[in-house]
């Protein structure tokens, strides 16, 4: 596939500025691959195509408002730190984005709240570094809690506020580590969970931190040579031996809450289509053709042009019949991106 193939024109209009609120009720696309049919629904509805002896798995990652401003030494230059993801705890290690990056050499310490400082050790990228903690006692995790900003997405035209600290995270995140929202997940509410639940349907989790890689740019027509960074994971016992008896017996199908939890599923599994459990880290790109080899099902959020996120759902709903679905969501008024309306494939 060309990286031409998955430009679309998507107007700025039709990029949701804030969530639906509650947020289970966005509008809800439902493609089903078989009959080649749309179906507009809202995603409460969600449940109604549940059946007993299904799997929802859950990517559980939470957003840390990884964000942080700091003044650089002797110019007293407001920097600010966009943090990636922890190096080693033990050395206070982050990799970083810095701004204005030209300002941040190797050798700089940068200053904030609570008299916390770091230093540059190295140059990653243009804008990249890698810097560490001097104060051996600090906790990084906690001290973001305290004067971070949420990472709201590079299309955001507005600046965080405070609801986004809420808005942008689904309400089973539990494992700190992300840097961007698994959207797919974001639409869901706990009274939906316990309605779809209450149907026979197993819910699992899983955990893989998003990072960045989901707004690269892709730089190659050809997009088989484009490569994912590298993003942390981990598949509990008890999730791989679920689905890997849900699979044996074919006794419901196994469905994926958004494209994050399905590329962990996919990027773990073994030929005959059971799963490993452990941790580790994952670059697993999936473009089309692509033969799914657990994913059943798919919950997902309309996506930008021309990202690994469209090349991924369009590999697994066709790509044709995904494009139609799109020229139809955007003359139905749907709204796109991460706080937008949500699509079922099955």
């Amino acid at each position: 596939m060309r990286l031409s193939n998955f430009r679309y024109s998507l107007p700025k209009s039709r990029i949701a500025d804030h969530p639906a609120s509650p947020r289970d009720t966005c509008k809800l696309m439902v493609l089903n691959r078989r009959k080649k049919e749309i179906d507009h629904k809202v995603f409460t509805d969600i449940a109604s195509y549940f059946k007993k002896g299904d799997l929802l798995v859950l990517n559980n990652s939470r957003v840390f408002p990884a964000k942080i401003f700091g003044q650089k030494e002797k110019t007293d230059a407001k920097i600010e730190v966009f943090l990636l993801r922890e190096l080693n705890k033990e050395a206070g290690l982050w990799d970083v984005l810095v701004d204005p990056a030209r300002k941040v050499r190797v050798g700089n310490k940068i200053y904030f709240q609570d008299d916390v400082v770091a230093e540059v050790v190295d140059n990653t990228t243009s804008r990249g570094r890698t810097i560490r903690f001097l104060n051996p006692e600090i906790d990084v995790f906690e001290l973001v809690e305290k004067i971070g900003t949420v990472p709201l997405p590079p299309y955001f035209t507005r600046k965080p506020g405070e609801s986004d600290r809420q808005d942008y995270q689904t309400v089973y995140a539990s494992q700190t580590g992300a840097v961007v929202a698994p959207m797919g997940g974001l639409h869901f509410t706990m009274p939906l969970l316990e309605e779809i639940k209450k149907k026979g349907v197993k819910i699992l989790q899983i955990t893989l931190h998003p990072s960045l890689s989901s707004f690269n740019a892709i730089e190659v027509e050809d997009v088989s040579k484009h490569k994912m960074d590298s993003e942390y994971f981990n598949i509990p016992y008890q999730t791989a031996m679920e689905i890997n008896d849900t699979k044996l017996h074919k006794s419901g199908r196994v469905i994926a809450a958004g494209t994050t939890t399905c590329r962990v599923l996919e990027a773990n599994a073994t030929v005959d289509g059971k799963i490993k459990f452990g941790q580790g880290w994952t670059d697993k790109f999936i473009y089309p053709p692509y033969q799914f080899k657990v994913t059943d099902a798919l919950i997902t959020n309309f996506q930008q042009p021309e990202t690994t996120l469209l090349m991924m759902v369009s590999a697994f709903a066709e790509y044709r019949l995904l494009m139609d679905a799109y020229k139809n969501a955007l003359k139905s008024d749907y709204r796109f991106l991460a706080y937008g309306d949500a699509m079922f494939i099955h």
